[in-house]
């Protein structure tokens, strides 16, 4: 299993040959390294002071990465586990595109939320067969809100994170296009932004099934009832966050999003969207204490 996906690289020949570890593989060529491997479930790599590469398999395990890394973490330029994560989003926004389809919602234009649901909305304004458009421009200095450190400063970043291009509004049905809706700050933010625009109607469409349970493997999500869809129906969420229309992925359909590149991987880490801990022991009470500490904390 892995949360945190490690991937090893090398520069130079023979005796010369420099080595590193990475997250993702994008991070090597600027530093004139290639990848060479994934590093192992169970696996212990170190790299010595003198630059030698030392590897020990601590104990066997089953390949099950993180499917919130391809999602939402990782830049669509990497591959981990052999699976690219731009190839990835093209796949979620094609299957995503083909549930909005079927529901016949009558829409004018197909809007990214910058800047990591381009690629999935792309592929839902081919399948409904309407216009794409970039209705909304985003500072790059400003971090991305998921990962801020309380709500206070996630809720303040959202209008300094983004603008809009009212044109591209104005009277017209918008679907916007999300990787993910995690606590809700964001999105609920950027749909009123949309209608102070002029837009008609504001729908949403997550690349991601709702993000319900907490994450302990290291991604920063430690409770809860911070998370707008614990505990709730699709229409309440979508009256929570104030959008006209809500469509999420499916669960199988983002597995199989992302299997299409590894076939030989028959389990991802989906505890946030399932609630099935992939290490089995991750228990009810354990979750409570989580939340307590960080409540405190």
């Amino acid at each position: 299993m892995s949360s945190i996906v490690s991937m090893l690289g090398s520069r130079g020949k023979g005796m010369n040959r420099d080595f590193a570890l990475a997250s993702e593989d994008a991070a090597f060529p600027a530093a004139s390294f290639r990848p060479m491997r994934d590093v192992q479930p169970g696996e212990a790599v170190l790299i010595d002071l003198k630059g030698k590469l030392h590897s020990m398999q601590a104990r066997k395990g089953s390949l099950s990465p993180c499917i919130f890394e391809y999602i939402y973490l990782a830049r669509p330029d990497s591959a981990m586990n052999g699976i690219s994560v731009y190839k990835t989003h093209l796949r979620l926004g094609r299957l995503l595109g083909r549930q909005i389809r079927k529901a016949k919602v009558p829409l004018d234009v197909v809007i990214p939320i910058p800047d990591s649901a381009r690629p999935e909305a792309l592929e839902i304004a081919h399948k409904l067969g309407i216009p794409h458009r970039e209705g909304l421009v985003k500072n790059r200095y400003i971090g991305r809100t998921f990962i801020m450190p309380d709500q206070k400063t996630r809720t303040a970043s959202v209008r300094r994170k983004l603008s809009v291009i009212p044109l591209e509004f104005k009277g017209k049905r918008v679907l916007l296009v999300d990787d993910s809706i995690v606590r809700g700050t964001t999105i609920r933010q950027i749909i009123a932004m949309c209608r102070a625009a002029g837009a008609k109607k504001v729908y949403v469409a997550s690349a991601a099934p709702p993000v319900r349970f907490q994450n302990v493997y290291g991604v920063d999500i430690p409770t809860r009832h911070e998370l707008v869809a614990h505990g709730k129906s699709i229409e309440k969420i979508r009256k929570a966050i104030g959008a006209d229309g809500l469509f999420y992925q499916t669960v199988p359909d983002m597995i199989e999003a992302a299997r299409v590149g590894n076939r030989r991987i028959t389990r991802f880490e989906d505890s946030v969207f399932t609630g099935d801990y992939v290490t089995g022991d991750v228990t009810p009470v354990y979750l409570r204490r989580l939340e307590k500490n960080n409540h405190h904390g």
